[in-house]
């Protein structure tokens, strides 16, 4: 079937194309680089602003979410559509980075579409047993 050439080679092309960034694709591909005393994390983001960008530290776990809403409205000279197409979704990551780093330490900075977060190196500190003994009179 013949699509009329408004539609270009594909009616299909655009809207799959924002849909493929939500399948695993080409959304949030890591890289984790590790330096003597930190890892910087960049993360592929594209076509996401920066505010549907959010990170967060929870139980030593590093969160990244990422959801973003597209519509594209087109329509001829009268006001009618031509064609909507309206799309929603969502994507996170997780890493584990230890109780011992804090929000505080990580330094974030989204540009053109990458992510790049910068965390710390913490060594851990063993947990020293605190014996409580119970007096016993008698």
């Amino acid at each position: 079937m013949l699509m009329p050439s408004i539609f270009g080679e594909n009616i299909f092309d655009d809207f799959m194309e924002s849909f493929d960034h939500f399948q695993g694709n080409d959304l949030m591909r890591t890289d984790v680089k590790e330096s003597d005393g930190s890892y910087e994390v960049t993360m592929n983001i594209p076509g996401v602003r920066k505010e549907d960008v959010n990170a967060k530290l929870e139980d030593g776990y590093l969160s990244v979410n990422v959801s973003a809403n597209t519509s594209k409205d087109e329509k001829d000279k009268n006001g009618n559509y031509i064609r909507r197409e309206r799309y929603s979704g969502s994507a996170s990551r997780s890493f584990y980075v230890g109780t011992e780093v804090t929000q505080e330490d990580i330094k974030a900075k989204f540009e053109n579409g990458t992510l790049k977060l910068i965390i710390p190196k913490k060594e851990s500190t063993p947990k020293v047993e605190n014996k409580q003994y119970i007096a016993i009179e008698g």
